[in-house]
């Protein structure tokens, strides 16, 4: 049994890995809400950041004593696993960048995507100056998600970005962390606005990227959790990528 902990990423929650988590079945899977999202939009101020995201991230491992963790990320919580693994590296059996921000040691989320540096300078022209609203629905729709009922159960499930998410720096100064296997899960249907940095041809660790591919939407793990499953499960011992 594997134990995968799958972290949302900004203006979600926990619960948009529902579709995911049965076809998950015989592994432990964690699937947490961040601080400021979902359940917990109570808890949103200026003082949350990418910083209380990963504590949260930390907390939960060490509080359930998980190790030999598959950590996954997805988009904004590409900064939040890396930060996290950085200070639990022992912890942690692979780092999985879902559609993700995969930065270097001092980057932020408005360095790594030009988008959330848009979204942070709403933030700071709004009435709140910590708070960014979901981006609204085009006629491509919403994170690449575009069935009318796929959209509609997305809505349920977003609220506001805190800015220092995109603002603090992320941590990765632990020699320990380069050496965690790092998988990339690409969404070839992403929007405009997603576009990322190039993945290098190795990893910290010396060994080749591993780089896999969806044909679908920025939000796969909606529009097509089996696609998405069938990847996680190579990672699994008894199917090694």
């Amino acid at each position: 049994m594997s134990t995968f902990l799958l972290v949302h990423g900004a203006w979600h929650c926990g619960r948009a890995w529902d579709r995911v988590v049965p076809l998950l079945r015989g592994h432990r899977v964690l699937t947490p809400t961040l601080t400021g999202y979902g359940d917990t939009t109570h808890l949103l101020s200026p003082d949350v950041g990418l910083h209380t995201h990963s504590a949260d991230i930390v907390r939960l491992i060490l509080a359930e004593d998980l190790r030999d963790v598959v950590l996954v990320g997805h988009s904004y919580a590409g900064l939040v696993i890396s930060d996290a693994a950085n200070q639990i590296p022992d912890r942690i059996a692979q780092l999985v960048y879902l559609d993700a921000m995969v930065p270097v040691d001092g980057e932020t989320a408005a360095d790594v995507m030009p988008q959330a540096r848009k979204a942070v300078e709403r933030a700071l022209d709004s009435d709140s100056g910590f708070r960014v609203p979901p981006p609204p629905e085009t006629p491509e729709g919403l994170f690449g998600v575009i069935d009318p009922a796929d959209l509609a159960w997305l809505r349920t499930m977003l609220s506001d970005q805190p800015v220092g998410a995109l603002r603090e720096p992320v941590r990765l100064d632990n020699p320990a962390v380069r050496r965690i296997p790092r998988v990339h899960i690409h969404c070839t249907d992403a929007p405009e606005g997603f576009a990322r940095r190039p993945v290098p041809a190795v990893q910290p660790n010396g060994n080749p990227e591993v780089v896999w591919e969806l044909p679908t939407g920025h939000d796969c793990m909606i529009t097509t959790p089996h696609e998405l499953t069938d990847l996680l499960l190579r990672l699994t011992p008894e199917n090694p990528n």
